[in-house]
């Protein structure tokens, strides 16, 4: 009879998702072998495919020893078939080898030759920063060693170095860059974990008598009891020699009693999918099961129960976890679940406020509207309609789930205006609300009494008003003329920046936002542009999403 039984849950497990087959990377031996892209030995800051928020880390960066402005080298043989200056990776140049993959340099301070030269006016023409131009193949044409850029710290960058992500262009795939400069690679630092997750299957497990995620530390495991259906997960990082930076771990490996359960390997991904991080992570572990709404190509379980594993007898289970780097370098984890009986409490929540991750799903109630499309959850959802009343507020507050859950596309969300608080509704938008009850913009319109958005989590949620301008505030300006840089920072809490503008003396000037992560507008001033050796007037108008406007007028001397 109980082995009858196994059979049947085992059976029932097959309708929770569809186990996929682990597809290994060619060996390294049949990748190009490209040249190093500094004059300096390698050593990276990140990997590929390091957790990240939203998306898995693709490429690899460089680190470029501290400074801005380190020559960058063409790899092989090839053409510059993309350049773009970006408020997100600020400048960055494309470059697709004759070996049939492209490269993508990001956060760079500067094109060089006539590459510079055609931005530059591009950027005049069109009266913006933010410019791209797709070459042909033969209009710039690169040798390996070639320098190709300058690297820097502009777009979304914390410090100096070079992003590189490699596409192959066969399948629009984004892959690892280490196998392409492994024979100038030095690495014996192994992956090391950092803890454990045991997370209970709602309704279906239990992990030491409850059914809460537990976490332990990896170098210390206590004993671990557990009944049901369960899912398992790790912390761990990797380690490279020249960097003290944790990194992603390449391949994961979990076994149970001695059979395979489950594998990542986080070798290459398209660009469509680096949202199922969402799905794969949790809190920094890494699950080692699959979500029956997650699609990743890059997770594979070894059957049909998605990695899930059913503690069934009472019997100490074997686990362990092996994690290999790119390089082959490889660390084990071994610790041991006790199979304990214990009652396990059905799922009892109200259907209306159960999402379900196979089907559209739509919430109704006073006040409040929400459509989540078909296969936008990962797993099933289930929500809370909790209302927070304030007299005051122009919207009541709607707390729909007490930790966000992720989606993997948008949904449709409206919220009713209870009270007018301005006559100018383009000023009404959408906000989510933290746990320490802070606001973030989300956006929307407003149309008959309700402000619609779109999410991509679903959370605690009110409506909004914004009717404070821009603030700007110039950086040293009396050292603007020697510096011949103007620098203005611009801050909008509420709803943030929407567009900017600079005018010199009535003309317009190049003002951009070379680091998004300090955000200040920044202009060099170009000889060819602006008259030097007079007083010269400056006027910033700066608009933020809800359509307010500051403008601002400055005299400087150059």
């Amino acid at each position: 009879m109980k082995t009858r039984l196994k059979i049947m849950l085992l059976i029932l497990c097959g309708y929770l998702g569809i186990g996929s087959a682990h597809a290994a990377e060619p060996d390294s031996l049949s990748w190009p072998r490209w040249s190093n892209p500094f004059d300096f030995s390698p050593t990276f800051a990140g990997n590929f495919g390091e957790l990240r928020a939203n998306h898995f880390h693709g490429g690899l960066d460089f680190r470029t020893q501290g400074a801005e402005g380190r020559a960058v080298h063409a790899l092989a043989d090839g053409y510059l078939s993309r350049i773009r200056v970006t408020h997100g990776s600020g400048y960055v140049l494309d470059v697709t080898y004759d070996s049939g993959y492209t490269t993508i340099n990001r956060h760079l301070s500067a094109f060089v030759g006539q590459v510079a030269e055609r931005v530059k006016a591009l950027q005049y023409e069109t009266e913006s920063w933010e410019v791209d131009l797709t070459p042909q193949p033969d209009e710039y044409r690169v040798r390996a060693g070639e320098v190709i850029a300058l690297s820097g710290n502009t777009g979304y960058s914390f410090g100096p170095h070079l992003h590189l992500d490699v596409i192959d262009d066969r399948t629009g795939e984004t892959v690892d860059p280490i196998p392409f400069f492994r024979h100038i690679i030095t690495d014996h630092r192994a992956p090391r974990a950092e803890g454990l997750m045991v997370a209970p299957q709602r309704g279906r497990g239990v992990v030491d008598g409850g059914t809460q995620i537990k976490t332990y530390p990896a170098g210390s495991i206590r004993t671990i009891t557990a009944w049901g259906w369960i899912g398992l997960g790790i912390k761990a990082y990797d380690y490279m020699d020249g960097s003290g930076n944790r990194m992603g771990v390449r391949h994961v490996k979990l076994e149970v009693d001695g059979r395979e359960v489950f594998v990542s390997d986080i070798a290459r991904f398209h660009p469509d999918d680096t949202r199922y991080i969402n799905s794969w992570a949790y809190n920094g572990y890494m699950r080692s099961y699959v979500e029956p709404g997650n699609r990743c190509v890059m997770l594979h379980p070894a059957d049909s129960c998605r990695g899930l594993i059913l503690i069934d007898e009472e019997r100490p289970y074997r686990l362990a976890y092996t994690l290999t780097d790119a390089v082959g370098n490889v660390s084990v984890v071994r610790f041991t679940i006790t199979g304990r009986r214990a009652d396990i409490a059905p799922v009892e929540w109200p259907e209306r406020y159960t999402f379900h991750y196979d089907r559209v799903n739509h919430l109704q109630e006073p006040g409040l509207q929400l459509s989540v499309p078909r296969g936008a959850l990962y797993d099933d959802a289930y929500l809370h309609h909790d209302i927070l009343t304030d007299t005051t507020a122009v919207a009541y507050t709607y707390r729909l789930s007490d930790t966000n859950i992720p989606l993997h596309s948008y949904a449709d969300l409206s919220i009713g205006v209870r009270r007018a608080a301005v006559a100018d509704t383009t000023k009404y938008y959408v906000a989510s609300v933290d746990r320490a009850g802070r606001l973030s913009y989300v956006g929307g319109d407003y149309r008959d009494g309700f402000v619609h958005a779109r999410i991509r989590q679903i959370g605690t949620f009110t409506v909004a008003v914004d009717t404070v301008p821009p603030r700007l505030t110039p950086v040293e300006p009396s050292r603007w003329g020697r510096a011949g840089r103007i620098t203005i920072k611009v801050r909008d809490p509420e709803s943030g920046i929407a567009s900017y503008r600079g005018e010199i003396d009535g003309q317009y000037a190049l003002f951009g936002k070379p680091n998004a992560v300090k955000g200040n507008l920044v202009c060099r001033l170009d000889p060819t542009r602006v008259v030097r050796g007079k007083t010269h007037t400056l006027t910033m108008r700066v608009t933020d999403n809800r359509g307010n406007v500051t403008v601002e007028t400055y005299h400087f001397r150059w």
